[in-house]
């Protein structure tokens, strides 16, 4: 179907001169070429050419060229530069999908899902930092109360920056429904209407990457960095999830208030690789200041410290606020969309497939009671404790195969280079000992 869409023929018609054709590496960066329209036919047929190695892929100077094949259902014209439109691409080399590519990797379990007639919705709450240019304090000098959340002054003194994302939002029928100041100093957060899990990533990536650019023009700079500051709340990235048949929501119980036995099952599946997937949500050195942190100035860091569901509880790492979805609350700012998406489902198709329990429900505050549960409760305290739980996941090994060792072998190259930095916390607490 996507190959009948002619984007020379769209292009004609919007008035695009250029196309950003995009992909999303393992480490969650976006790449791009910039072409003409008068060339965008060739580029849907065979793809833009890249060499895999200067990308964070695991390929070598050696491999052939990386074609990055545009999906012409992803088209975003730009809403502050409507003459390019933006299109999230596939990798393929010597002829067929790089299975160890974060978006091949989602298709390739949304197939999974198919097969047993089932789909994945997913809607993202994208929180986000605006800092001044040079990226080392928050823009908004007056923006320092205590309890920040919600607050209207430091809300409405960003107008121009929140509106013109949100109006973005709008112009491309996303359908945004609410924005606000969140529990940090100079964070924000905006949400929009959930949809298949593909177009959500979509989304999603294209979202970090608009953000970015419309801050810029305002003379800021936003980040999605889990901690940049470590007495304030960190970036997460909350992650809403359903099941479908069709038009039926599979994890709603009508008439119930309690989750379908397939929603428990999906659930289970997450308990179960929790640590493994950890990997995947929380994928950079800095993630763990957040998931693993003391309390901060607001009095609490709002994300999860250990392995836990619950009811209407913000304190757990799994929150079911209502009887038709669950919501994710691992994740981080820095998660790959593609990546997020498609070990999020892997787990809970494992869960399905072997019907997992996902334990009791707890309705504890973890915040402060968290240290009765037992240690195996506990979420990684690293990156490397994280990816030494991916490599010993058997269900994520099996789902996403070759990404898997792929994803590995970066990753633990980044460890390893973070622990030849020398801190200066380091020098002040040894160097007279």
């Amino acid at each position: 179907m996507t190959m009948t869409i002619s984007l020379a023929e769209i292009a004609k018609e919007k008035g695009i001169k250029y196309f950003l054709i995009s992909y999303t590496d393992l480490f969650g960066a976006q790449r791009a070429k910039l072409v003409p329209a008068s060339a965008i036919a060739g580029m849907q047929k065979n793809g833009a050419g890249f060499a895999g190695f200067a990308t964070w892929l695991d390929m070598s100077p050696a491999d052939p060229d990386l074609f990055a094949r545009p999906d012409p259902e992803s088209l975003v014209q730009l809403p502050w530069k409507p003459e390019v439109g933006w299109l999230a691409a596939d990798l393929w080399m010597n002829g067929a999908p790089v299975e160890a590519s974060p978006r091949v990797a989602l298709k390739n379990q949304i197939a999974r899902a198919a097969e047993i007639g089932l789909q994945m919705k997913t809607g993202v709450e994208c929180e986000f930092f605006l800092l001044s240019s040079d990226g080392q304090s928050i823009a908004d000098t007056a923006d320092c109360q205590a309890k920040p959340c919600y607050d209207q002054q430091a809300l409405m003194r960003r107008y121009d920056v929140v509106t013109e994302l949100c109006d973005a939002m709008l112009s491309l029928g996303w359908k945004p429904y609410q924005n606000d100041h969140e529990d940090a100093n100079g964070q924000f957060e905006m949400n929009w209407e959930y949809d298949d899990a593909l177009l959500t990533a979509d989304r999603h990536a294209f979202f970090k990457y608009m953000a970015k650019s419309i801050a810029e023009k305002h003379g800021l700079r936003v980040t999605f960095m889990p901690k940049p500051f470590t007495h304030l709340t960190g970036n997460g990235c909350h992650m809403h999830v359903s099941m479908w048949k069709g038009d039926t929501n599979a994890f709603a119980n009508p008439g119930g208030q309690d989750l379908t036995a397939e929603a428990l099952h999906f659930i289970g599946g997450i308990i179960n690789s929790a640590d493994a997937l950890t990997a995947f949500l929380n994928p950079t050195v800095n993630s763990y200041k957040r998931i693993n942190a003391p309390r901060t100035t607001s009095g609490a860091t709002w994300a999860p410290n250990s392995v836990t569901w619950t009811g209407n509880n913000r304190t757990h790492m799994i929150r079911v606020p209502e009887p038709d979805r669950f919501e994710l609350r691992l994740a981080d700012g820095a998660v790959n969309p593609y990546l997020m998406a498609a070990s999020v489902l892997a787990a809970g198709l494992d869960g399905l497939a072997n019907a997992r329990d996902p334990g009791p429900r707890s309705d504890i505050n973890m915040y402060t009671e968290g240290s009765t549960l037992p240690a195996k409760n506990k979420l990684p305290l690293n990156l490397l404790d994280a990816l030494r739980a991916l490599e010993g996941s058997a269900v994520l090994k099996d789902a996403l195969g070759q990404l898997i060792p792929a994803y590995l072998k970066l990753k633990t190259g980044e460890w390893n280079d973070f622990t030849r930095h020398l801190t200066q916390w380091e020098r002040d607490t040894t160097l007279d000992c």
